[in-house]
């Protein structure tokens, strides 16, 4: 427990920023009996949020191929959360194929990783009939998630305010002019009071088309273009897996081209399909590209979720409040500042 913490009780809580980490932040305050106000600076649409460009993946196992021990931890309990208060979430779990001649970087992620079995092609076929033909075997996890961020928004939102929060868009609050115990989950925006924050580029396409039929994530292994095909519905798939460097908007004709054919290698139909969407979104990262929650008595900061935070923000939001309840700390994700 943090020196001078003391319990807040069911004090007034508000947030800034209805993002992915604001808004289960805000849900799990409410529920929890606060009187909760969300601000954001955009409308009710979201467009101006990082989240409004992401893949939704809910996939631990996998990220663990590129991240730390602390991401797979909080990643599973906030799977948890997800099937608890959005049990309608898709749990179909995640798909790793790679081609012959990228043999030893598929072995590589199925060594870095756990949680999976290893399908043959007839395995294969049968649980994703399009790929038939396509992949002499795969990696199969089984208990991986998604959701579509721009469903699920404004779905978390909505029960926000069943909750008894009350959300205000188009309001650009700081936590200066707010009293109480105010929560800051702002991303890149909160650089005011967290400079060491960087935008990490994370482009995406939207394609649609009637010739894949997709249940789950497909991930798909490659040296130079790695590859995630994601399944929105309605004969729709979000490409993505860029991480750049970068904070321009937009997406380049080099990503475009690369996400573009790494689809096609995943399915020769994707070369028919219609192109409906392009965008990108600046995922905040700190320069060890962990999350942190920082606390500065009654203002807390969370913020720093790189390109984890559908994964990450359940349990985020459920560290914040045992903290204000109990003082109970996470020492990996928590510091008093």
């Amino acid at each position: 427990m943090f020196q001078g913490f003391k319990p807040r009780g069911d004090s007034p809580v508000s947030i800034i920023g209805a993002g992915i980490a604001g808004a289960w932040q805000a849900l799990l305050f409410a529920q929890a009996g606060h009187a909760v106000t969300l601000y954001e600076r955009s409308d009710a649409a979201m467009t101006l949020s990082t989240s409004h460009w992401a893949g939704g993946m809910l996939a631990p196992w996998c990220e663990a191929e590129a991240s730390e021990p602390v991401i797979g931890r909080l990643g599973i309990r906030s799977l948890d959360l997800w099937r608890e208060h959005f049990p309608e979430t898709p749990f179909n779990g995640s798909l790793v194929v790679a081609h012959p001649r990228d043999r030893a970087d598929f072995e590589r992620f199925a060594k870095l990783t756990s949680g999976h079995v290893r399908l043959d092609a007839p395995a294969l076929r049968e649980l994703e009939p399009s790929l038939e033909g396509r992949f002499r075997d795969g990696l199969f996890y089984a208990d991986e998630g998604h959701v579509e961020p721009r469903r699920v928004l404004p779905e978390l939102h909505a029960r926000i305010a069943a909750a008894g929060g009350q959300i205000k868009f188009d309001h650009d609050a700081s936590a200066d002019d707010l009293d109480g115990l105010v929560i800051d989950c702002r991303g890149l925006a909160a650089r005011d009071a967290q400079p060491e924050l960087r935008g990490v580029k994370g482009e995406m396409i939207i394609v649609e088309t009637s010739e894949v039929e997709l249940a789950r994530p497909i991930r798909l292994i490659h040296p130079r273009w790695p590859l995630y095909v994601i399944p929105r519905g309605d004969g729709r798939f979000m490409l993505g897996a860029t991480s750049i460097e970068a904070e321009d908007t937009g997406v380049s004709v080099r990503s475009a081209l690369e996400l573009l054919g790494a689809a096609y290698a995943v399915h020769p139909a994707f070369a028919e399909a219609r192109i409906v969407e392009f965008g990108s979104g600046l995922r905040p990262a700190f320069p060890d590209n962990l999350p942190r929650i920082s606390i500065n008595d009654e203002k807390i900061a969370v913020n720093g979720l790189y390109r984890h935070g559908f994964l990450l923000a359940p349990a985020l939001a459920e560290l914040t409040l045992g903290y204000i309840k109990r003082g109970v700390i996470d020492n990996e994700v928590m510091q008093c500042v």
